[in-house]
């Protein structure tokens, strides 16, 4: 087991909050009218000399939890503890000064160099930020850094600009960068996403050599599983601002629990054009985080729910939408003035009231719905569908908002994975 000492980053329930303004009148009264939750109650420790993979979707906060480790967005509750620090509580000098320590590799290296900076002055302009007057002596140690990533002879690159470099010279450029402070955590967000595939697994591999060299301790930002099982000790799964399962990478791809997760690895690419691997992927999109839906986040878009995961009016509001779209203009006239709007259902609320037409035909329509999809997860969350004026109350079974808690050799959030039975699971077959 890790003792303190092997702990370099303690990420403890961290929250980072964006506040939504409206139109100009709301901005000008100074009136919210809504918050994003792009971090929500993270917890994660980053144990010295490992990497741990940040996993998931655009949109999943994964970026955003890279940035506030820096101190690049504001934390908006919890604490990041390095070294015995919390950088959420720290100064914009004593920030700077904690990011000798702790450095970004950002997604597109072409953003991240000046395009008016040479090579030399790019690597070494952190050196003269933090107080390295001498011109001869940032020379030295951009050669150094530029020589340990691979750009040599040196010579050939120290008066180039990034419009003369390849997408891999760049992104060796920006990893230079990255290290000439002597940092002990290097966020990597996408380092790869924006490179050929030609070029991928080198910047990976001189990554894991500097890590072997230098004594790094890495967080891997990605949305691809493939490049983190090839470069990561720890997984992290995120989805909506939470991490939704995190373990060893080997038990993550072995036995995942989460359906999140199981999804993502079957979304892998495989390469034998004879393989034929079963997709079944989430229906639907991420959801939008300033209106994030009841109970586990997943549960509009996941196979196997339950009737504890949230069902709520707005999935309602969804599946009605989606009948509709299969239906013809007339069968779509006729049920919607049955109906009527579906404004009401727009609304994060474990009991509805809509329809206009009368219960019975209200009914109907919803019989034919259910019949026309009886497996739809939604069903099984309904508790009891009654009378109610001209139209029905829908009430939906309460759900749960399910915390991390151990199954096997992962942590997972999950109802199916209840806290008074931490088994291991059923193995789950992502292979086909």
């Amino acid at each position: 087991m890790p003792t303190v000492q092997d702990t370099v980053v303690d990420v403890r329930d961290l929250s980072v909050h964006f506040s939504l303004r409206g139109g100009t009148l709301a901005r000008l009264f100074g009136s919210d009218t809504g918050t994003v939750k792009a971090v929500d109650g993270v917890n994660l420790e980053l144990r010295r000399g490992e990497v741990v993979g940040v996993v998931g979707e655009s949109g999943s906060g994964k970026s955003t939890l890279g940035r506030a480790l820096l101190g690049l967005v504001p934390a908006t509750d919890g604490s990041i503890v390095f070294e015995g620090e919390d950088i959420a509580g720290l100064s914009r000098r004593r920030l700077r000064e904690i990011r000798r320590d702790i450095q970004m590799v950002f997604q597109d290296p072409s953003a991240a160099l000046s395009p008016t900076m040479t090579v030399e002055d790019a690597v070494g302009d952190a050196l003269r930020v933090h107080g390295m007057k001498s011109r001869a002596e940032r020379r030295t140690r951009v050669v150094q850094a530029l020589e340990r990533v691979g750009l040599s002879p040196v010579e050939l690159f120290l008066g180039k600009y990034p419009r003369d470099l390849s997408g891999g010279q760049k992104q060796r450029v920006v990893i230079a960068r990255a290290i000439i402070m002597g940092p002990s955590v290097l966020v990597a967000d996408e380092p790869i996403s924006m490179l050929d595939m030609s070029v991928r697994a080198k910047i990976l591999q001189l990554m894991l050599d500097l890590k072997q060299d230098l004594g790094l301790t890495y967080v891997y930002i990605t949305h691809d599983l493939a490049s983190a099982k090839y470069f990561c000790d720890r997984i992290a799964i995120m989805y909506l601002g939470r991490i939704v399962e995190i373990g060893s990478t080997e038990e993550i791809f072995a036995n995942p629990r989460h359906p999140y997760t199981q999804a993502l690895l079957r979304a892998i690419p495989e390469p034998d054009p004879d393989r034929r691997l079963p997709r079944d992927l989430p229906r639907g999109e991420i959801p939008d985080a300033a209106a994030p839906p009841l109970g586990c986040s997943f549960h509009p878009r996941c196979p196997k729910a339950t009737p504890d995961c949230g069902w709520e009016a707005r999935d309602l509001r969804t599946v009605l939408e989606a009948h509709w779209l299969r239906r013809t203009p007339d069968e779509y006239e006729a049920e919607t003035g049955v109906v009527g709007s579906l404004d009401q259902l727009d609304v994060a609320e474990t009991t509805v009231t809509f329809g206009k037409g009368g219960a019975t035909a209200v009914r109907e329509v919803l019989d034919r719905v259910r019949a026309e999809a009886p497996d739809e997860p939604l069903w099984r969350g309904v508790d009891a569908i009654t009378d109610h004026g001209a139209g029905v109350q829908v009430d939906f079974h309460p759900g749960v908002d399910p915390a991390l808690r151990r199954a096997g050799g992962v942590e997972v959030a999950c109802v199916l994975y209840p806290e008074d039975e931490p088994g291991p699971g059923p193995a789950v077959d992502t292979t086909g």
